[in-house]
């Protein structure tokens, strides 16, 4: 039997092992006590967390599991922590987290709708629900309605020339017209942009190209009533073409008649969110209106005297706001800033302090739970970091006392303004960098400092320049101020195509992975959030993921989903494409999965690759070895025995044709059949590794939709099909060796 003193040592531990969680609970007490106003900041992030997961998670099992989980967490701090504020937080954190699985889970089976099966060409009837004027592209977008019984999804989305388009069509008007439709497309290559998500979320069940003639057979609203056309129209036609087209996406939020070289420099130069109706927009309205109103009334002395008067120019401010969210179609991202300045005007009503954090939660609150789906959206995360960077960044301190007003020159009062703005604009670039590289694969690097010039010019010359043009034309006075808008709108464009165009401006990042974005945005909210010296913590994971996305690799070989269009990394570092013809669209997007910024060159033009008109093998050298590629390029028969033989020698083969049984690389088959499994695919041969667009997607609803599809070409046109001549055999000696 042990002695006491034997006994002493693990007694010891013991208390040691009660003492030590009991003063880490304290300490996380009096943490939580010290950050208690901004524990409320957090109910958002929860709720989002759970939006996130749904979208991430890949099967009903994993949500349902992430919901048990999520109320387990709720359950222990309910339990285990009674009424302390760990427990609360865990209590409302957990509900908040499952909640938001839920919901956005709720939301998808809501708008579920069926997805066309196959691309058809099908005459049909619908009614126009949407018009939206693409001028740079020369295009007119349709939304349309389609009638029962003619086996298409219940809205369609159709492009038409703007040749094709018939005079006087309004919404509500019902046509018939003739289209090539196809399922919407899902994400090209891992990383990309995922349209399938978007489409299903907005109803829309199939999108292509209408053809003339497209006949009105019931109109719709009288011409003209659609006011935002028409004033998009107008300011289009006050200004010269690239001009105007940026001061009727400030006024309306219509970006369709933007040259694309302009809407690209203005990408390229982190000036973008200057052309999508949002928080700048909404603020500088919202402040004019607010001032004209005060003006006006306080020129009556017992209006002054008796009356609050910032609380009726609050209303008008209001009322303004609302009306120009109408204006511009009611978009979810100017209908989050339309949230936040009523927020803002109503806390001002109340005598509150108006811009602080809690009203950026509540406003993300606010548009998480009407519109889940925006939380995976570019617009969401863009606009609430941005402005929750801002807000952290003037509420600290330090920051806030060395802007604060102060008697001194206006020099020094210049400068302090123009720090502030940089301060600012630094801030907003730091935060927004990752976002960009994340979805768009490209940030601008020298935002901070264009936008120190285009938000005030565009802010407080601009938009009230053009304000005062669209007044004065109502007498017929208004041309000598278009003419001063379109010079400072000319300066705009001029200070983003030479930032756009200068060394350097542009970083480039293949696919980020998941997990990395999620680490640094994590790390982010964490330093935003607190206001103790624990937010710095939240600079490990925003570090360990910046780290993990710039180690990512990027791919040696990209394929898109129809195995048609691929690019490869020569032994250069530069990416080529298979095909010299591929459009600007294919070109964009295989250089954005690949972190490439410019032109792609065609294959043939590689040293390393023997190409002809059928086969393309290119021989490139990783990981100490050389890998062959092998790619078709025709619709040609080859010969089964020859390509058999030609399959051994390589390591893969890509074809958008169904390859033969025989053809057996040595490492990978990227044919048909096989990408339409997987999806746009994505190799690296250091490695080597292989990422697959279905290793994201999972089993959400647009993945596995429900479809319906039109009846098929009578029997009679479909063997005069198969009576058309063959086309020609290939000599497989002419294939790639």
């Amino acid at each position: 039997m042990a002695s006491p003193a034997e006994r002493r040592p693990s007694m010891a531990l013991t208390g040691l092992q009660i003492a030590w969680p009991l003063w880490r609970g304290r300490t996380v007490e009096r943490w939580l006590e010290a950050e208690r106003d901004a524990l409320v900041l957090w109910l958002p992030v929860a709720l989002g967390a759970g939006i996130a997961a749904w979208f991430v998670l890949p099967d009903r099992a994993a949500w349902i599991g992430w919901m048990l989980a999520s109320g387990g967490v709720a359950a222990g701090g309910l339990v285990l922590a009674g009424g302390t504020r760990a427990g609360r937080v865990l209590l409302v954190g957990g509900l908040a987290a499952a909640l938001g699985c839920a919901l956005v889970w709720w939301r998808a089976e809501r708008v579920a709708g069926p997805v066309l099966a196959r691309p058809a060409v099908v005459a049909f009837s619908g009614t126009v629900e949407r018009i939206e004027p693409l001028p740079a592209r020369e295009l007119t977008r349709l939304t349309l309605v389609t009638e029962g019984g003619a086996g298409l999804p219940p809205k369609v989305r159709v492009n038409l020339a703007d040749a094709d388009m018939p005079i006087g069509l309004t919404r509500g008007a019902r046509v018939s017209l003739r289209a090539r439709l196809m399922p919407p497309a899902g994400a090209a290559v891992p990383g990309a942009h995922d349209f399938a998500r978007v489409a299903w979320f907005a109803g829309i069940g199939a999108t292509g190209r209408g053809f003339a003639p497209v006949k009105i057979v019931a109109p719709g609203e009288a011409a003209g009533s659609d006011l935002r056309q028409r004033l998009s129209q107008h300011i289009r036609s006050q200004l010269p073409a690239a001009e105007g087209a940026v001061a009727a996406s400030l006024a309306t939020g219509d970006q369709g008649a933007i040259p694309e070289p302009d809407a690209d420099s203005m990408r390229r130069s982190g000036l973008a969110h200057l052309l999508s109706v949002s928080g700048l927009h909404i603020t500088a309205v919202v402040a004019a209106t607010m001032a004209v109103v005060l003006s006006l009334l306080a020129l009556s002395p017992w209006l002054a005297l008796n009356l609050r008067l910032p609380l009726f120019a609050a209303a008008a401010g209001a009322m303004a706001a609302v009306g120009y969210t109408w204006l511009t179609g009611a978009e979810v991202p100017t209908l989050r800033s339309c949230i936040a300045a009523l927020l803002v005007l109503a806390a001002l009503a109340l005598g509150r302090e108006a811009i602080t954090l809690r009203l950026v939660a509540v406003g993300a609150l606010v548009v998480l739970l009407l519109w889940p789906e925006a939380l995976v959206g570019a617009s969401f995360q863009l606009s609430f970091a941005a402005v929750t960077a801002i807000v952290a960044l003037h509420e600290h301190g330090r920051v806030r006392a060395f802007f604060a007003p102060k008697e001194e020159g206006w020099g020094r009062r210049l400068l302090r303004g123009l720090a502030s703005l940089l301060l600012t604009g630094l801030a907003v670039e730091l935060v927004l960098m990752p976002i960009a590289l994340f979805h768009f694969h490209k940030a601008g690097l020298y935002g901070a400092l264009a936008n120190i010039v285009a938000i005030p010019l565009t802010t407080f010359v601009i938009m009230p320049l053009e304000a005062l043009a669209l007044i004065l034309d109502g007498a017929g006075l208004g041309r000598p101020v278009w003419w001063l808008c379109g010079e400072a709108l000319a300066l705009l464009l001029w200070i983003a195509r030479t930032t756009a165009d200068a060394p350097g401006a542009v970083a480039a990042l293949p696919m980020m992975p998941r997990g990395a974005f999620g680490l640094i945005v994590g790390g982010g909210i964490w330093v935003l959030l607190w206001r103790t010296r624990w937010r710095w913590l939240g600079m490990l994971p925003a570090t360990i993921g910046a780290g993990w996305a710039l180690a990512t690799p990027a791919p040696d070989l990209i394929v898109t989903g129809d195995g048609r269009h691929l690019a490869v990394r020569m032994d250069d570092g530069q990416l080529a494409v298979l095909r010299e013809r591929a459009g600007d669209y294919v070109r964009d997007l295989l250089a954005e999965g690949g972190g490439a910024d410019g032109e792609l060159p065609a294959i043939d033009n590689m040293p390393t690759a023997r190409c002809n008109a059928d086969l393309c093998l290119a021989r490139l050298e990783r990981g100490g070895r050389v890998w062959r590629v092998l790619a078709t390029r025709s619709g040609y028969h080859i010969d089964a025995a020859a390509l058999a033989a030609v399959c051994r020698s390589v390591d893969v083969i890509v074809s958008e044709r169904r390859l033969p049984r025989t053809c057996l690389p040595r490492w990978l088959k990227l044919d048909r059949p096989s990408l339409r499994r997987s999806g746009g695919v994505a190799v690296g041969f250091a490695g080597p590794w292989v990422r697959r667009v279905a290793d994201d997607a999972g089993a959400h609803p647009w993945v596995y939709p429900a479809t319906i599809a039109p009846e098929r070409a009578p029997r009679h046109w479909r063997s005069v099909q198969r009576s058309t001549p063959r086309p020609r055999a290939v000599d497989s000696r002419r294939s790639a060796r």
